[in-house]
């Protein structure tokens, strides 16, 4: 990234600016001296919610209906590790199940970045990835978004259906489903 300013701490020091490489724009960088980190971008926006893309692959298994393949697993081992790491780190906790190259795990580290889902930071001159999420937050908002894409197919085929496949598959849940949806009748009665 080409830093304005000129000497060992270029950028680093108040008054220096910093292009940002993905929108030619100058910006101060700033340096968090308690915590050692460099925080980059500061005048972008944070992402509200993960972009997730638009199919659903009905063959594939849990995050990986939404995600790919190996999207998932790397992020799977992010909430493993359940803290800040390295892509290295993810690369040791991916590779342990799942064959696939350091600079592979990178890419996707940085696509997840992109998308949203992860955030990344510099911490002794190193990339540290962690979710922006916790698993559960982060299922809720996706199946959310996918119920919401399954909805243009028709509200009463879709509630239907539903209705229909946990009946099938678990009428606990079908019952739990029940309860939730008077639960939110009388909240908006009320």
């Amino acid at each position: 990234m080409p830093l304005l300013g000129s000497g060992n701490n270029a950028g680093r020091g108040a008054g220096h600016q910093r292009v940002d490489r993905f929108t030619g724009r100058k910006s101060p960088s700033k340096f968090n001296q308690t915590q050692g980190l460099a925080v980059r971008n500061a005048h972008r926006q944070p992402v509200k919610n993960p972009r997730i893309q638009n199919t659903v692959r009905l063959s594939a298994e849990g995050l990986a209906k939404i995600l790919g393949d190996l999207e998932a697993r790397v992020l799977r081992a992010v909430w493993q590790i359940g803290k800040p790491a390295t892509a290295r780190a993810v690369h040791t906790v991916v590779v342990k199940r799942h064959r696939v190259e350091l600079l592979t795990v990178i890419t996707v580290l940085n696509k997840l970045v992109t998308k949203g889902i992860l955030r990344r930071a510099k911490r002794d001159d190193l990339l540290h990835y962690e979710a922006r999420f916790g698993k559960e937050e982060f299922m809720i908002r996706a199946s959310r978004r996918v119920v919401e894409g399954i909805l243009n197919l028709g509200p009463k085929a879709v509630s239907a259906s539903l209705v229909d496949v946990l009946a099938d598959r678990d009428p606990e849940q079908l019952a739990e489903l029940g309860r939730l949806v008077r639960r939110k009748l009388r909240s908006q009665e009320g």
